[in-house]
């Protein structure tokens, strides 16, 4: 006798069609299970919503001087208190917070595109392998502070003539900083490549006749793509803090144009006399790292096969 299908059956079966799992869906489960993460994506979303609408719903000059509230803490007036000169410091916090996650930011795609495509020629080119490792691990041996002092010291003049003060700072900080982090990167989409560039689908499109190039972009570059998004997340974070470094060291932005580092080199003179003015950008600069890599670690575990059923 034939066997039947019943119609309940046939409706669960349609069901699990339905919520047919995909790659995205259970990198965003696994996501959701670390707590640490999605408590720092929340803290992080607050902090973005902070410096973007910050200025606009608190539409107070940061440069508006104010001597008779030099110093003032926490009121009605002033938030966050007041600095040396009676600038409001909510304003400036959250005015700087822009300029200090886009260079991050943008830090970040400089280091993830040089390193991406070094890794990429490095693991895929037999020929050039050698070469860009000894270039990777020159750079790597260099002292990454001095150095940036003293790039940022060369082409300072140079950029701020060209592109004007807040311009060519921004340029100088965003390049040195990429040119100086793209290493890590680079490492690890080299090694991942190796790995990706020996699977059958790999060698199936060679010996179809498909070219370097398009193996490259179409076949082995979105193999390698988990790794560089949680790389990219760490590159931010360590782009904060060194431009934090910079300006606390002086050869940032120049004072008119506070970011997070800029307002801890200000606030460290006077620290004795009012220490508000130091405690909330070294918050949100902490907050800000600590929710990077946060993320970074519930990506990591998200992206990584072995942690998915």
């Amino acid at each position: 006798m034939a066997s039947t299908i019943k119609p309940a059956q046939l409706g669960n079966n349609q069901a699990e069609l339905q919520v047919a799992r995909t790659m995205m869906g259970d990198a965003w489960r696994q996501f959701r299970k670390h707590r640490l993460a999605m408590l720092a994506s929340v803290v992080l979303i607050l902090i973005i919503a902070f410096v973007i609408f910050g200025p606009i719903l608190w539409s107070v000059d940061p440069e508006y001087i104010d001597f008779a509230s030099k110093h003032s803490g926490p009121s009605a007036a002033h938030p966050f208190g007041a600095d040396q000169l009676g600038r409001d410091t909510l304003a400036r916090v959250a005015n700087g917070g822009r300029i200090s996650l886009l260079i991050g930011i943008s830090a970040m795609a400089v280091a993830i595109a040089i390193g991406t495509i070094v890794g990429l020629l490095s693991g895929y080119f037999n020929s050039l392998d050698n070469i860009l490792m000894r270039i990777t691990d020159i750079f790597i041996a260099l002292p990454q502070l001095p150095l940036l002092l003293v790039l940022t010291m060369l082409f300072r003049e140079p950029l701020k003539a060209s592109f004007g003060p807040e311009g060519g700072i921004f340029i100088l900080v965003v390049s040195t900083i990429g040119i100086l982090q793209w290493m890590p990167t680079a490492r690890l989409v080299r090694g991942e490549v190796l790995t990706v560039k020996a699977r059958e689908f790999i060698l199936a499109a060679d010996a179809l006749g498909s070219k370097n190039r398009r193996i490259l972009i179409r076949h082995i570059l979105p193999n390698v793509m988990s790794p560089v998004i949680v790389a990219a997340t760490f590159s931010i974070a360590s782009a904060i803090i060194t431009e934090s470094a910079l300006s606390f060291l002086g050869l940032g932005f120049p004072p008119d144009f506070p970011t997070w580092g800029r307002l801890l080199f200000d606030g460290n003179a006077v620290i004795n006399v009012n220490t508000l003015l130091v405690f909330w950008p070294g918050m949100l600069i902490s907050l800000t790292v600590l929710c990077v890599n946060f993320i970074g670690d519930g990506l990591r575990d998200a992206l990584d096969p072995r942690l998915r059923k």
